[in-house]
């Protein structure tokens, strides 16, 4: 199978000759193409080239017609009729040039004769720079050198290498770009002072150039193997003192180190003789990553350097921390009696920690007391507690690894903007590029010389996605009054920026509203309610979304106008800080309809307007357009009354519209057939059971007796004896009885509150009626001698109330006539009957003949 396979390799490279030596052929079938001097000349030479045809080989159709052409590459340079041309070529550039000679037979056809190729190059340059190296004990020798400028032509560079005892290596390297040769050979140390020459010789068409001999010995020629298996091990777990260990070649006398921090751009270098693979380090800092390398040679002052070994890269052992923390806090009233204390702190650098925090330790004391009143663990940054409002109070805080603790910051919770006189004068805000803001102020007057530092503190005032935002502080000397603010610093995003002037346990602040960069708002605030309040409207909308306020707001802008109005609208600009949400306008009138939208503004620009709300404000005019005529009316008003015959008029006036239910005529009881058809009965006392009866049947109308006791009466106006009736000025059971109420005293009764008529006179001020008490039980009489004012009347027993009128008595002569006439009217009130008692009439009984009724009261 072998046999079989070989056979058909060498049948396929014969095909191939074959083919190409008749390619070569049919190339020059028709003729011929020589150069003079050379194919190959260096840069500047002419040369001739010729072509010829063969015979025969013309133009068969038109044999007169021979025209030859020689061709550079695809342009025309030369052409002549016949059989023979001749061109001398000058000025050929470095490389290879192409030249083709062509026969045309006619105008559009060309056959191709034959070709040649030029190659112009220069004669090769000597060699530099001739070196030779071993890599470690038992590599190989390979030398390199400089082969100066590229001659464009094929070049063969051939390296020779003479030792001791005529000992002669060579080998050769083909090609434009020979620059080193590996020989293949291995020294060995057993002479190491022997000597060795190198040589290189480069060789083309044009010249020879030889490169100067290299003489070397073993040692200076070897390059150690980088060292390996490097390690490190600190004594004891401290960075004190730590030991790096590595592995060499056996010929090994010098090494070097270098190391760095990870963090670092710069090498520490330290060189080590007969170290044996070990170095100790001593000023390693804790707790950082480092990178090590090292290197080897066989010879102080012979040789070279091994190439650096791979990275060790390690971390030191922790240490205890060593500075303080940086802390600040904030301080919130919640209530009368208790505040919230909120510390921050940094974290420290890697070279203050020198460990991993595991935990920060915070303790809080009062001043007063002096013992320790809350102490906490926390592995965050900050830290919250409520403590009462009352007394002062010291907080210290301080950072721990497994190595121990850093020492404690001790600060004073103080008001912050307690000293009004410490506070810093005109602070500004400045933005510095996208990410930075300048912050400037001026010392507080007076107060400059006591302020020990400055604490500029910022932190973002509407933050996006609703989350907590970070404070955010550093802290400036005395002399320093400005500060660039640039961590956690965003454009479009508006900060709150505080500098604070502190002064042993006094702190004095100012604050203002910055951005670095800016932007008109992308959107203008929703109103989402309106609404009345004493004549104003209070609006109130939806705060702007932080991602579209652009920067910091600085004003509000309420526009209105009345609907359907194309007048220009008006505004009112309100400052951000004061209403950030709701603000009311009091200019607005009221029955009015108006359209109502709002913008906000920040340095830039003003922002889109927003949502439009309609509103109409439906309170009351101004009371006090109407103040002016409604005194003038009531002035005039009263001088008009004052004046007695107008006061008649409009009192006729106003009995003119009187209503018709109150002039109506009522009907006269005497007409009654039940008034006529009971005559008078004389000296009948009025039985209380007939009080007490129902009402008869309508049916059966039955009598109501009323005894009237004539008897001759004096007029006498005293104060009745009530022993069991409320003083003057009050009422009974609700009812009012004045001082005016009129008694009589008659001179044929004992003073028993009774009061008796003779016959032929009428009661004066009183009426005796029998009747029956709400406490009084069916068949139980009340007292049948009980007096009771005249306007007292139950109505639960169908009595209306009536008013009496006097009349004179014929036994007692009357002194005014007029007096006599005068109806006199006593109005009657209604009271509940529990203290009603029977009246009783002598002489003769009152029937209703003898009541006369009119609109507004009962007459006798």
């Amino acid at each position: 199978m072998a046999h079989t396979v070989g056979g058909c390799s060498l049948a396929l490279i014969f095909i191939i000759v074959l083919l190409l030596v008749k390619a070569n052929i049919d190339a020059c079938r028709r003729g011929d193409v020589t150069v003079e001097p050379s194919h190959v000349i260096s840069l500047g030479s002419a040369v001739n080239i010729s072509c010829s045809l063969k015979p025969k080989q013309g133009c068969s159709q038109y044999p007169g017609f021979n025209m030859l052409i020689l061709y550079k590459f695809n342009r025309r340079i030369n052409f002549l009729h016949g059989h023979f041309l001749s061109s001398q070529v000058t000025g050929l550039p470095l490389g290879t040039t192409v030249f083709l000679c062509k026969l045309a037979c006619s105008k559009n056809k060309e056959l191709r004769i034959c070709g040649a190729e030029i190659s112009v190059g220069v004669v090769p340059e000597q060699p530099q720079n001739l070196s030779c190296i071993q890599k470690g004990e038992r590599g190989t020798v390979t030398c390199t050198w400089d082969r100066g400028r590229d001659t464009h032509l094929y070049t063969a560079y051939t390296l020779q290498l003479n030792g001791p005892k005529n000992l002669t290596w060579q080998k050769q390297c083909n090609g434009h770009y020979c620059d080193h040769l590996d020989l293949g050979v291995n020294l060995t140390p057993e002479l190491p002072e022997s000597s060795y020459t190198a040589k290189v010789t480069a060789i083309n068409s044009l010249g020879t150039a030889s490169s100067f001999p290299s003489t070397f010995t073993f040692l200076d020629i070897v390059r150690p193997l980088p060292p390996w298996d490097i390690r490190i091990k600190c004594v004891n777990a401290s960075v004190s003192r730590c030991i790096l260990q590595w592995n060499d070649e056996g010929l090994v006398l010098l090494n070097r180190l270098r190391y760095r921090p990870n963090s670092s751009g710069a090498w520490k270098m330290v060189s080590a003789t007969n170290t044996k693979g070990r170095h100790d380090l001593l000023d390693l800092k804790p707790f950082t990553e480092y990178e090590f390398q090292i290197s080897a040679k066989l010879h102080l002052y012979k040789g070279s350097w091994s190439d650096w070994s791979e990275s060790l890269r390690t971390q030191t052992p922790e240490e205890e921390p060593t500075g303080t923390l940086d802390v600040w806090y904030m301080k919130q009233h919640i209530d009368y009696s208790r505040q919230q204390i909120s510390l921050f702190w940094k974290n420290m650098s890697i070279s203050e920690t020198r460990g991993k925090i595991l935990h920060y330790r915070v303790t809080l004391q009062e001043v007063a007391g002096g013992k320790v009143t809350l102490q906490n663990i926390t592995e965050h940054t900050s830290w919250t507690w409520v403590v009462p409002r009352t007394g002062n109070w010291v907080v210290t805080v301080s950072a721990a690894n497994s190595k121990g603790s850093s020492l404690p910051t001790r600060i004073n919770i103080t008001d912050l903007c307690g000293a009004e006189l410490l506070a810093p004068r005109q602070v500004s805000a400045n933005s510095e590029g996208v990410d930075n803001i300048m912050v400037t102020w001026e010392p507080p007057g007076k107060a400059a010389p006591a302020v020990q530092e400055y604490v500029v503190e910022w932190k973002e005032l509407h933050p996006r996605g609703g989350t907590q935002p970070p404070l955010n502080w550093l802290r400036s000397t005395p002399s320093n009054v400005s500060a660039l603010i640039s961590e956690n610093i965003k454009p479009y995003s508006c900060y709150e920026i505080s500098v604070y002037a502190l002064s042993g346990h006094q702190r004095g602040c100012s604050s203002i509203w910055g951005d670095s960069q800016h932007k008109a708002p992308r959107s203008g605030p929703h109103i989402n309610a309106i609404s009345e309040e004493k004549g104003s409207v209070l609006i109130s909308w939806t705060e702007i979304p932080a991602q579209e306020k652009m920067g910091c707001l600085l004003h509000y802008r309420i526009y209105w106008k009345e609907r359907d109005s194309n007048t220009q609208p008006q505004l009112y600009e309100i400052p951000y800080r004061v209403s950030p949400n709701s603000h009311s306008v009091d200019n607005l009138q009221p029955s009015v309809t108006y359209v109502l939208w709002m913008t906000a503004l920040t340095a830039a620009g003003e922002s889109p307007p927003g949502n439009e709300r309609e509103f109409c404000l439906q309170g009351k005019a101004n009371w006090s357009v109407f103040v002016a005529p409604s005194i003038c009316v009531a002035v005039v008003i009263v001088g008009i009354f004052s004046v007695r015959y107008f006061r008649q008029k409009a009192f006729v006036l106003l009995l003119a519209l009187r209503p018709q239910w109150c002039s109506k005529e009522i009907p006269d009881p005497a007409n009654s057939t039940w008034a006529k058809k009971y005559p008078i009965m004389e000296k009948t006392q009025l039985a209380s059971d007939r009080l007490l009866t129902d009402w008869p049947n309508p049916e059966e109308p039955e009598t109501l007796v009323i005894t009237e006791v004539l008897h001759q009466v004096t007029p006498v106006f005293r104060h009745p004896y009530h022993p069991n009736w409320p003083d003057k000025g009050q009422g009974v059971q609700g009812h009012y009885t004045s001082e005016e109420d009129t008694g009589y005293s008659a001179s044929s009764l004992p003073p028993s509150k009774a009061l008796i008529a003779e016959t032929g006179q009428l009661v004066d001020l009183y009426k005796m009626l029998g009747s029956r008490g709400p406490d009084s039980k069916p068949g139980h009489l009340a007292n049948p001698l009980t007096v009771l004012p005249v306007d007292y009347l139950p109505t639960h027993e169908g009595y209306l109330p009536s008013n009496i009128q006097y009349l004179p008595s014929h036994e007692v002569p009357v002194t005014d006539p007029l007096e006599e006439l005068e109806t006199q009217h006593i109005s009657l009130s209604v009271f509940p009957s529990s203290s009603l008692h029977p009246l009783t009439f002598c002489d003769k009984k009152l029937t209703l003949d003898r009541l006369k009724m009119g609109c507004s009261s009962l007459m006798l």
